[in-house]
């Protein structure tokens, strides 16, 4: 009863509170896309991700009824780093929906005046001053006047927003606390503040205020101005994981999720509690730090995420120390022994820094492997059984795309007479027309020039189970058999290969068939021993197939990825980071004549394989289990 009574009395005082209208609350799923394409339409930059921004305590003052029912301590405010653009996971500040949407759709015009603006970048913001001249602002002024000035670039550049901005500042307006009910210090600010908005580029500076006045309530149109390195840190270690977000239960994402701001700190000194002397009044203090690791909760809604998220920051600490019994699967390179033969001495390849806009030269090495050939998993093998009414199937669809022969008709020169040219020819003559002297057919053997290459991710998330009976890479598998049956019908040359990495010194390039071999029984035996692990070094695997393309003279070469999410490794090759590196292998590869084209059973890959591909360079692909049959379609739809 007592706990019934109090949800009833929290679920009254918060209504009565205010300030929240969850009937017109819009998500960020739900306008995530829109504003991604908005925020590129405009000019922003292509390879930020729209992700959850965190939810962080403002300390402004609050009504009485908010502070009775705790509500609106903390607040998630749009900001914008070197690889993320960060919204709000809900708004509900208006009680029309479209007002809400409305303001989504204007922080993603903000952020991109911000972003393609020239100038100088001060605390995150972009401004045309020199940093000198802001140098003298507090945090509140030097936000103030970034985002007034980001306010008049986007009214500038874009008159359209123009009526959405007077709308929403209107609005805005109503919700803020009123001047005249401050005291005379943040009424003075306060009123500021409403200029600011009203007037945008009238406020030089907002009035100052005595030591200990609680800040001024934050503005939901502007952009939080933040330390560069704190907000890029905190976006890095936390946002990464955290807005990107697990599945559900029903496997698809949660874009939606709250980031967390981080701290690091130090590891606790007693780790090993229960290994101490026993001592009554220290168990509870010591039990804190065991490692516990339990089946089921008492409460399925007290969980570790629902803890988190009532947290300001979360603290997390590095353990350097080394446990010789820890057992590290599949990310220790196996032994000599059991590992593929390596093929030479390593080629050094180039990659590309976004940060500094620089191409690194001889930055990563590539070991060329083979299965050894004292595998027994490498053995020559027939094609499987589950496989072969497919590939029979495929077979005959692709015997249509066999070179062939046919008639050329009025030719100069040739093996037969075309009559229906000497037809012409001889009523011609008799009309007293010039005859034409093409009179002959010609037998002409039509030839396919083109060159493919197929390239498997064998990274270890392939070891992912799509369904109780298969795991990713058995349809990956599947799909280069099946794939090598069906090209092996038209005659093209092709060549089947997969990649993994760890790190940078060691991306492993694996050669399952050159484009000088037959698709016999000892390659199958070396497709369908491959095993996933390690990382996803895309850009150098991308650069090297197409160097092995670039040497095949063939008028049209096709190199085709089979992927299952995004470029990431070890050494700092995740997010951005490897997206970029990607892209300009891509770019790269374009340029030699190459066209790339991607396949991918990855759910969110639409997210990010536009910018990486072009939006006709890639296909995603629901159900994984529709990839074998799929993937020799695509070929076929891209040599047409």
């Amino acid at each position: 009863m007592e706990e019934v009574v109090g949800k009833l009395w929290h679920r009254l005082i918060t209504r009565a509170a205010g300030g929240h209208h969850p009937k017109a609350a819009v998500r960020l799923k739900d306008v995530e896309r829109v504003a991604s394409v908005f925020f590129r339409a405009l000019g922003g930059d292509p390879g930020l991700r729209v992700a959850a921004a965190t939810t962080d305590t403002h300390g402004a003052r609050r009504k009485l009824l908010q502070r009775i029912a705790g509500s609106d301590e903390r607040v998630a405010r749009a900001r914008m780093d070197i690889s993320t653009l960060r919204l709000p996971p809900e708004i509900d500040l208006f009680p029309d929906p479209a007002l809400n949407r409305d303001l989504y759709l204007w922080l993603t015009g903000l952020a991109a005046s911000h972003a393609s603006a020239p100038g100088a970048t001060v605390n995150g913001l972009k401004t045309s001053d020199a940093a000198d001249d802001l140098a003298d602002l507090g945090p509140a002024s030097l936000e103030c006047r970034l985002n007034q000035r980001a306010t008049l670039e986007a009214l500038r550049r874009w008159p359209g927003l123009g009526p959405r901005y007077q709308r929403l500042v209107e609005a805005t307006l109503k919700e803020r606390p009123s001047p005249a009910r401050l005291p005379p210090a943040e009424a003075a600010r306060e009123r500021a503040l409403r200029q600011a908005l009203q007037e945008p580029g009238s406020v030089a500076s907002l009035p100052s205020v005595p030591d200990g006045t609680p800040p001024a309530m934050p503005v939901p149109l502007w952009l939080s101005a933040f330390s560069a390195d704190a907000g890029s840190a905190a976006a890095n270690s936390a946002g990464s994981g955290a807005s990107e977000g697990g599945r559900s239960k029903h496997g698809e994402r949660d874009t939606a999720r709250e980031a967390h701001k981080v701290e690091r700190v130090a590891a606790p000194q007693e780790k090993h509690g229960l290994l101490t002397i026993f001592r009554a009044e220290s168990l509870l203090s010591v039990a804190e730090f065991i490692k516990v690791k339990r089946s089921t909760d008492d409460d399925p809604d007290d969980n570790a995420a629902n803890a988190a998220a009532n947290l300001d920051q979360l603290a997390l600490t590095r353990d350097e120390e080394r446990v010789a019994s820890k057992i590290r699967f599949d990310l220790d390179l196996p032994s000599a022994a059991e590992d593929d033969a390596v093929l030479g001495a390593g080629i050094p390849l180039p990659e590309w820094d976004y940060r500094k806009n620089l191409l690194r030269e001889d930055y990563v090495r590539l070991n060329e492997l083979q299965p050894s050939p004292h595998d027994p998993r490498a053995a020559p093998a027939p094609l499987p059984q589950h496989l072969r009414r497919t590939a029979k199937h495929l077979h005959r669809q692709f015997a249509a795309l066999q070179p062939g022969r046919r008639w050329l008709k009025a030719q100069a020169d040739g093996s037969e007479l075309d009559l229906d040219a000497v037809v012409r020819a001889a009523t011609d003559r008799a009309t007293g027309h010039h005859p034409s002297d093409q009179l002959y057919l010609s037998l002409e053997k039509r030839e396919r020039d083109l060159a493919c290459l197929a390239l498997a991710d064998l990274s270890l998330s392939t070891d992912a189970w799509i369904s109780s009976e298969a795991r990713v890479i058995d349809v990956i598998r599947d799909s280069l058999l099946l794939f090598g049956e069906a090209l092996s019908a038209t005659g093209d040359r092709f060549a089947l290969c997969g990649f993994s990495s760890v790190k940078r010194g060691n991306v492993r390039f694996h050669r399952l068939k050159d484009f000088d071999q037959r698709f016999d029984d000892r390659v199958r035996g070396r497709v369908m021993a491959v095993k996933p692990g390690y990382y996803t070094r895309l850009g150098a695997a991308i650069r090297h197939a197409t160097s092995l393309l670039d040497a095949q003279a063939a008028a049209q070469r096709i190199l085709l990825i089979l992927s299952d999410g995004k470029p990431n490794d070890l050494d700092l090759y995740d997010g951005r980071y490897g997206i970029e590196d990607t892209r300009v292998a891509v770019v790269e590869a374009r340029r030699r004549g190459i066209v790339p084209f991607c396949v991918t059973i990855d759910r969110e890959g639409a997210s990010y394989l536009p910018h990486l591909f072009g939006p006709a360079g890639f296909a995603v692909i629901r159900k994984p289990d529709e990839l074998p049959a799929r993937l020799p379609m695509f070929y076929a739809q891209l040599t047409r």
